[in-house]
């Protein structure tokens, strides 16, 4: 047993991105969350927090999604293994169903789907890629 008082706490999941307040749009609608105090998008003017560093939130609090700005980022190519994806997110969804809902909802903000396994019957899935090529699974877990 590891003893809780000696161990880091996971804070958040940094994605590397040649666009940071794109992606960070991309996973604000998908998931629902909201950005740190201070990274939200300017009403007018230049976007420096966005050619940087920016830090989204889950409402109730826990580990945070965070991306940073990078000039360039090979797309990994999964399942082709020639850039591998060295990290992925998975999300799950509570039915067959939701997975369809999902599907249109990832496509519609910009996501391009890798890999379709619906009908697996113990773990149906879909494997995407987000808008900067990074792979990410939602399932029905």
């Amino acid at each position: 047993m590891v003893d809780r008082e000696r161990v880091p706490t996971l804070c958040q999941v940094v994605l590397d991105c040649t666009d940071a307040r794109a992606l960070a749009e991309f996973y604000r609608s998908l998931l629902g969350l909201v950005y740190r105090p201070g990274d939200e998008p300017p009403e007018t003017g230049v976007d420096e927090r966005g050619r940087d560093w920016l830090v989204l939130r889950t409402p109730g609090g826990g580990p945070q999604l965070a991306f940073q700005q990078v000039d360039e980022l090979p797309e990994a190519t999964w399942p082709d293994h020639r850039v591998p994806q060295q990290l992925h997110l998975d999300l799950t969804v509570s039915s067959v169903a939701e997975l369809e809902e999902q599907h249109e909802r990832v496509l519609r903000l910009g996501g391009r789907l890798r890999y379709d396994r619906i009908d697996d019957p113990e773990e149906p899935l879909r494997v995407y890629a987000d808008p900067a090529g990074h792979p990410f699974c939602v399932f029905v877990g």
